[in-house]
């Protein structure tokens, strides 16, 4: 779906619009005031959803802005109806009012000025943001952000491990292939399109691939280049749950087969993911999490404001309100969501600061020494690439 809607917005021809800035900040507050902002946003997870609501509860007590949570499945869907709206010219009053991107679609809606903005810069809580030591809140699969969305948490790839069942786990993608063999049926990934499923093609590939570097340019040679990758897969799907012929639909439905004792390591995008099941009850209290020694994939997540966004002054002060200390550090909490917060806590009020310092990680959630060494995201072309090439050999069960 998404490459359809990358093609789609590459083909349409758009009519030009000048980038808006952000106007006085109370002037914004005043205007979002009974607005209702549209957020599209993934709601495959409890715990996200419940978050969102949380946010919503505080933007209509402290602002009188009402946040629905429009929930995806894939955020091509809320890309679509922008695509579709500036193709019928609907340049103002438009659907979406704020998406939770992820990199290949703010690179295509950039590229085609489907984004209000820049805006970032004129929002009080940005100023706490981290852009010096947490590069990704200023490049986004290799794109420069240019104040287009506003960050919102950070993300490093990890694996879930029952101690129960895994002495030593793999720190290696081709170590993992090796543990597999010697435990047959007890790992799997989420089928990609699916964010996790593809990022496990892809920390796989910087592992494998003879020259790291090309997978920051955009895509190309892709058999070439991508060929150790299914040469890999080709030895691990028959060593993997159900042989590799069925995949779980999502993280959570991974999740399930963990906490089922099914499969002894699971993939997670979010460090203190671990901690927040276990202190849920959804997973056993001897899961643990682990990295590669060469590390793991990291970045950041990001909203970011349609061109014709209809309530464009709420999604800005939702935007702000995610950047907020108070909601920062709840999001960080591993009973509420365990992500990790995109702002320099030295720089905060000492309230503020002790609101982290006080947070219980968990039992299962690494220190950020322990999470060892950050990869770069590829260039969001390899996204593309990737995923049609692995559904092409594998979509089928084959």
């Amino acid at each position: 779906m998404r490459r359809l809607i990358a093609a789609l917005a590459v083909l349409l021809t758009f009519v030009a619009t000048v980038p808006a800035k952000a106007e006085d900040w109370n002037a914004v507050v005043a205007k979002a005031r009974g607005q209702t902002v549209f957020w599209n946003a993934w709601g495959g997870d409890a715990r996200i959803n419940a978050y969102i609501v949380w946010a919503g509860d505080h933007l209509q007590a402290r602002h009188g802005v009402t946040v629905q949570h429009v929930k995806l499945s894939d955020t091509s869907e809320a890309v679509a109806r922008v695509v579709a709206e500036k193709a019928a010219g609907q340049l103002t009053g438009g659907s979406v009012d704020l998406i939770w991107i992820n990199g290949e679609n703010f690179a295509a809606m950039k590229r085609n000025d489907l984004l209000f903005g820049p805006w970032t810069r004129d929002v009080p809580n940005y100023r706490f943001v981290d852009t010096v030591n947490k590069k990704t809140t200023t490049v986004d699969f290799t794109v420069p952000v240019d104040h287009m969305e506003a960050p919102w948490g950070m993300a490093q790839f990890v694996f879930m491990y029952d101690t129960a069942h895994v002495d030593n786990p793999p720190r290696s993608i081709t170590a993992l292939l090796e543990w597999a063999r010697t435990n047959p049926g007890r790992f799997t990934y989420p089928q990609p399109p699916d964010f996790l499923g593809t990022t496990f093609l892809k920390q796989a590939l910087i592992e494998l691939v003879t020259d790291p570097a090309a997978l920051q340019a955009p895509a190309r040679d892709v058999a070439q280049i991508s060929a150790p990758l299914w040469e890999l897969l080709d030895v691990l799907h028959p060593l993997m749950w159900r042989r590799g012929l069925v995949f779980p639909q999502n993280g959570p439905a991974m999740q399930r087969l963990l906490d089922d004792g099914e499969v002894a390591i699971a993939l997670s995008f979010e460090p203190a993911e671990a901690s927040g099941l276990i202190a849920q009850g959804k997973l056993p209290d001897t899961v643990r999490t682990f990295v590669l020694d060469e590390g793991t994939i990291g970045n950041t997540n990001f909203v970011a404001i349609p061109f014709n966004a209809n309530a464009r002054e709420g999604a800005m002060v939702l935007a702000d309100f995610l950047m907020s200390p108070e909601a920062q550090a709840r999001k960080q909490d591993p009973a509420v969501w365990g992500s990790f917060t995109v702002l320099d806590t030295a720089r905060l009020p000492e309230d503020a600061q002790a609101a982290f310092r006080n947070l219980d990680l968990g039992i299962a959630t690494l220190s950020p020494d322990e999470l060892g060494t950050t990869l770069l995201e590829p260039h969001p072309s390899w996204v593309t690439a990737l995923e049609a090439e692995w559904t092409k050999r594998y979509a089928s069960g084959k």
